[in-house]
């Protein structure tokens, strides 16, 4: 069986395991792969200080309306991303990643409510947007590539119809035009124009998920935001729409929102990296350092839970108990229960996200007694 085996953001290395996504102990890594992770760093950093934010979020929050009360699904989360950066969004299922999203697009409808903050894309504010302003913004700012691309395509109409439906509704042009702008979009992500005739059911999954990609692409966005897009598909098709996906970033320049629970694939491919909890970021920072320097307690279970390919084998060390109930909220730090290093002081604050190396936060109490002292 063909794995993934995680060296160093930015590659892969093909191997024969039977754990897919398998992580390597980040202490064995050689020099030259040191070298290569400290100019990726250099090179963020430029990006960083020189480049204006594409879409700034400040202070969101998101609730879920309950007969029980509010769930606040998304908690103050702060985040931002520049042109041309890929920004990997990672945590258990359930920690608000997807919730972020759509909250990105204004995609949320009843019982969810944007109750809190700003999404400010080229500094304007998404949620301040008329409709109309709105239906400018999706698809021809920001696009989406939904969870589960079977799902996502309608069963009944072609991928043609599909594909065109998105030009037609965004644009002035002519139906025959946009036809042949569908053939050209499939030719973009490597399925032959004559599928443009077929129904999702006779395509294969990476035929699917690649169509759906076509989709997003259709408008030429600035910004796309990949929702689990490769989490139904075996590993060797989703490295191949990873790479298509990563020569289509470079010929189109866009930007990308990557949310997934797969922490080996988001090293390969992302340029910083946000660990959300509870609906709460508690680490962001360059791939590099997120995964060999982890802050939080959760990060380095995370990290931890991914078995060694390489080198002698060690005890996996899993993170204890379960989420925590978003309407049962505790004081304090939410990652108090199940974090093996906790103190009185988790129990009775919540932590803030603080700097623990440039470009990089973390959101612990320890951090904060160890820089104090």
């Amino acid at each position: 069986m063909t794995t993934r085996s995680q060296t160093e953001p930015g590659s892969v290395v093909a191997t024969s395991a039977g754990a897919n996504g398998a992580f390597n102990n980040p202490g064995r890594a050689e020099n030259k792969s040191e070298q290569k992770r400290d100019g990726q760093y250099g090179a963020i950093a430029s990006l960083q200080s020189s480049a204006e934010p594409l879409l700034d979020i400040r202070n969101l929050s998101v609730d879920y309306v309950t007969p029980n009360g509010f769930a606040r699904a998304v908690n103050n989360v702060s985040l931002s991303i520049r042109p041309g950066e890929t920004l990997g969004l990672a945590g258990e299922s359930g920690c608000g990643k997807s919730t972020l999203a759509f909250a990105v697009a204004r995609l949320h409808k009843p019982p969810a409510l944007i109750s809190e903050g700003q999404i400010l894309y080229q500094n304007r504010d998404v949620l301040t947007m008329k409709p109309r302003e709105l239906r400018r913004f999706r698809w021809n700012e920001v696009s989406l590539v939904f969870q589960s691309a079977m799902n996502s395509l309608n069963p009944v109409i072609t991928i043609g119809e599909q594909i065109i439906d998105v030009l037609l509704a965004h644009q002035k042009i002519r139906y025959d035009d946009a036809w042949s702008r569908g053939e050209s979009l499939l030719k973009t992500v490597g399925i032959h124009p004559s599928r443009m005739s077929s129904f999702a059911h006779q395509l294969s999954g990476g035929m699917r998920q690649r169509v759906v990609i076509a989709i997003a692409l259709a408008l030429q966005p600035k910004l796309i935001i990949m929702d689990e897009p490769t989490t139904a598909l075996d590993v060797v098709v989703e490295r191949e729409i990873m790479d298509e996906l990563y020569q289509l970033k470079d010929r189109f320049g866009f930007s990308i929102l990557f949310i997934s629970h797969d922490l080996s694939l988001m090293g390969e491919i992302a340029d910083r990296i946000g660990i959300m909890y509870g609906g709460k970021l508690v680490e962001l920072g360059p791939a590099r350092e997120v995964f060999y320097h982890p802050s939080h307690p959760y990060t380095q279970g995370l990290i931890n839970s991914f078995p060694t390919i390489h080198g002698p084998k060690d005890r996996l060390h899993g993170i204890a108990g379960n989420p925590i109930n978003l309407l049962e909220t505790p004081t304090g730090c939410y990652f108090q229960e199940r974090c093996p290093r906790a103190f009185p002081l988790c129990h009775q604050r919540e932590p803030e996200l603080i700097q623990v190396k440039p470009l990089h936060q973390a959101a612990c109490h320890e951090l904060t007694e160890e820089s104090s002292s």
